[in-house]
């Protein structure tokens, strides 16, 4: 009778407890296992750093300023300097700006004709186009006189970002040591 109870016992502390008490498993003459320690975790990886549109904007601008130096010619006051001064500076500005602009964007034009000339639409996406003047209530002529090529990126090659690269210091402070 008494293995009875125990069963009832078992049966009951299972069903409404979910485990045993323990002077039920000092009658039944079991033991408890020890738990065992969770093995540690493995620290968690870096998470890759998230990429944000201003980075690809302070690459660009970063670039342009190491090897065209256009942040040093617009912020400086060119006030004082002579028009060949600043044409000087202004030519080779523009010779490297292209020079980046070529390399990492390779832009081509929308319209490839001479501006001036009678142009139409191409492909019918409206972002190619912005239309100025005389437009009809449509907002969609058939064509018109070319004022401006326009532009498009034909290839992105910027240089893979890094981390621990600070993006918000477009060119460090450069201090000569004699």
């Amino acid at each position: 009778m008494n293995r009875i109870v125990l069963a009832f016992r078992a049966f009951f502390a299972l069903l409404f407890g979910g485990k045993l008490p323990p002077d039920l498993i000092a009658e039944l003459g079991l033991t408890t296992k020890p738990v065992a320690a969770p093995a540690p975790k493995a620290p968690p990886k870096p998470a890759a750093p998230e990429v944000k549109p201003a980075d690809g904007a302070l690459q660009l601008l970063g670039m342009l300023q190491r090897e065209a130096r256009v942040l040093d010619f617009f912020m400086e006051d060119i006030a004082p300097y002579s028009d060949e001064q600043v044409g000087a500076a202004a030519r080779d500005v523009h010779q490297h700006t292209r020079e980046v602009l070529l390399r990492h964007f390779a832009p081509a034009p929308v319209i490839d004709a001479v501006e001036g000339s009678p142009a139409t639409p191409p492909d019918n996406n409206p972002a190619l186009v912005k239309y100025v003047g005389n437009v009809p209530a449509s907002g969609k002529p058939t064509g018109g006189v070319l004022r401006h090529r326009g532009w498009r990126a034909t290839a992105v090659s910027l240089p893979q970002l890094n981390s621990r690269t600070d993006l918000a210091v477009l060119a460090p402070a450069e201090i000569e040591v004699e």
